[in-house]
């Protein structure tokens, strides 16, 4: 019998990253390469995607990346991937859209993609691939069953059970998974994030019911926030606008553009007559909606500037209603706070939708036991959260009969290793990592530029400027002492003038001993200032030392 490894290289006990290895003897299938966004600390960064060093060793091996729906947890880290690994890639039509968004037209023609239906079979590298439909927030998604002959290795992360959804790109195909349950199911990958919350999620992730009043209530122009990848709410708010005769308006481009995707792949129509175009937009439409839409962090960033007046499209008036419609993730409440208080400040009716009343279509409690009781799967491994929530789940499954040994919960890197059937080990790991991308152009940051950014934000920065004579190495100006963010000068002068006084006497005292080097006075020097600074100040700032040489003409 094969050889089975499963390995998470991201997404595990984090918001994100998503991203797992399954190997088959010398074949690897890669299922999903996503991103996840940065803390408040992590300077610069744009997003974060797995570390690609073990799969770039091993690149001859992989037959193919699949997607299983085109959110940015699941695809975004896929211009970065094809960089560096050339593979083909396997996904429904809607990714293929984002795709197409995310990368340059030269780069995104050099694509090897493959569309792939919900509710199909395919065969990848000899691999047999059965896909079935979820409902998740987007259409096309899909969950996947890998034939290997220890068993069927199933993935289905981010769906809700809904027996109400009645959409073909949306629905979830529950006869088809019990089909797959009553194969050999060896190992089940499912999401853990709500695995602490009670009941089916549906019908808590649709707002109709939850705005209505508002609708009915607001007299003034109607402002909703929401994530631009939760299209099933996107499409409740036009629904309601349409009901109430409004006007709707797209403040961002990107979402109008997908919303004219799903359109082009037939699955939405936009009611004709109910939008504005931006050229038409102004301040003083009343009867409208306007959609304010973003991902992550983004989307409250850009509410914050809207709210403060900084906006150049976007004027809040005290007779607006603003509807926060997509609940808090984890890591942006301090944002979504600022963006509350300053909607308070501009005097406009604020209705916040939280999270213990709205969710996101992620499985709860009875979603997770459904799944499994479906399934049948001989392992659960528990994905997509963080180690509490995999407990959850771990005792969900309890409840239903199975027992701790049939419970695999993994750390990212560490390799769960199955042989004939039976999971053999969990002991080995490999080493895996992040790459921190710094802007569009996939600019990777280190972790020595964000200790000093950190620095920066925290400590402040002193610069120490001085000239020399490049002959004689004779001081000729300075020392000029330039502070930022470290001390009041006014209040501290003595030890600028003490920075300056130590970097001349440095400098003299090396020309003098005949070991003048302009590097390793700088470090020198650096060191110096820094044990200094600290003793007085109790900060440490960064310390940039310029010694500059300049070549003199002989008197």
């Amino acid at each position: 019998m094969s050889r089975l490894r499963i390995v998470a290289l991201g997404g595990l006990d984090e918001n994100g990253n998503n991203m797992y290895s399954i190997e088959i003897d010398n074949r690897i299938i890669i299922v999903n390469t996503g991103i996840k966004y940065p803390e408040d600390t992590q300077f610069g960064v744009q997003y974060i995607t797995p570390d690609l060093e073990y799969l770039k060793v091993n690149r001859n091996k992989i037959a193919a990346v699949v997607i299983t729906h085109a959110h940015d947890d699941m695809m975004n880290g896929l211009p970065i991937f094809l960089k560096e690994i050339k593979v083909p890639v396997y996904g429904p039509r809607m990714c293929r859209v984002i795709l197409k968004n995310l990368m340059p037209s030269s780069d995104y023609n050099k694509v090897d993609f493959h569309e792939i239906d919900r509710n199909s079979e395919y065969v990848i590298d000899g691999i047999r691939l059965t896909t079935f439909g979820l409902t998740h927030s987007t259409p096309d998604a899909l969950g996947l069953a890998i034939e290997t002959e220890n068993g069927e290795i199933v993935i289905a992360e981010q769906f809700v059970i809904d027996f109400n959804s009645h959409d073909r790109a949306f629905d979830c195909d529950v006869s088809r998974i019990a089909e797959i349950g009553k194969k050999n199911v060896l190992a089940l990958l499912m999401e853990a994030s709500y695995a602490d919350k009670p009941d089916f999620t549906s019908p808590k992730h649709r707002i109709s019911n939850l705005i209505r009043t508002t609708f009915e209530d607001a007299q003034g122009r109607i402002v909703v926030t929401v994530y631009d990848q939760n299209y099933i709410r996107i499409k409740e708010i036009i629904a309601m606008a349409r009901e109430f005769r409004r006007s709707v308006f797209f403040y961002d481009d990107e979402l109008r553009n997908n919303i004219e995707a799903l359109s082009e792949l037939g699955y939405y129509t936009m009611p004709r007559g109910i939008e504005i175009p931006k050229s038409k937009f102004n301040n003083d439409i009343k009867n409208i909606v306007i959609i304010v839409s973003g991902s992550g962090h983004k989307l409250f960033e850009l509410m914050n500037r809207i709210a403060t007046d900084e906006d150049d499209i976007l004027d809040l008036t005290e007779e607006d209603t603003v509807i926060i419609a997509s609940p808090i993730v984890p890591g942006l409440e301090k944002k979504a706070s600022a963006l509350e208080d300053e909607l308070y400040k501009d005097g406009a009716h604020v209705v916040k939708l939280d999270s213990k009343t709205v969710l996101s279509a992620h499985p709860s409690t009875e979603d997770i036991k459904m799944m499994l009781s479906l399934l049948k799967p001989k392992y659960f491994i528990p994905t997509m959260g963080e180690y509490r929530n995999f407990i959850s789940a771990a005792n969900l499954a309890l409840e239903i009969g199975y027992t701790p040994d049939r419970i695999i919960i993994l750390d990212n890197g560490q390799i769960a290793y199955f042989n004939d059937g039976i999971l053999l080990s969990c002991s080995d790991f490999i080493d895996v990592g992040e790459n921190m991308v710094g802007d569009e152009n996939n600019k990777q940051i280190t972790s020595f530029v964000l200790r000093d950014r950190e620095t920066l934000s925290t400590d402040g920065v002193i610069i120490i400027g001085i000239a020399i004579n490049y002959n004689t190495k004779e001081v000729i100006a300075g020392p000029d002492i330039q502070s930022r963010g470290v001390i009041y000068v006014k209040d501290s002068e003595y030890v600028i003038k003490n920075i300056g006084k130590m970097a001349v006497e440095l400098i003299e005292q090396h020309v003098a001993e005949g070991t003048y080097d302009n590097m390793a006075i700088r470090a020198e020097l650096r060191e110096n200032a820094s044990r200094y600074v600290l003793r007085e100040t109790g900060k440490r700032p960064m310390i940039l030392p310029a010694i500059i040489e300049i070549n003199l003409p002989a008197r």
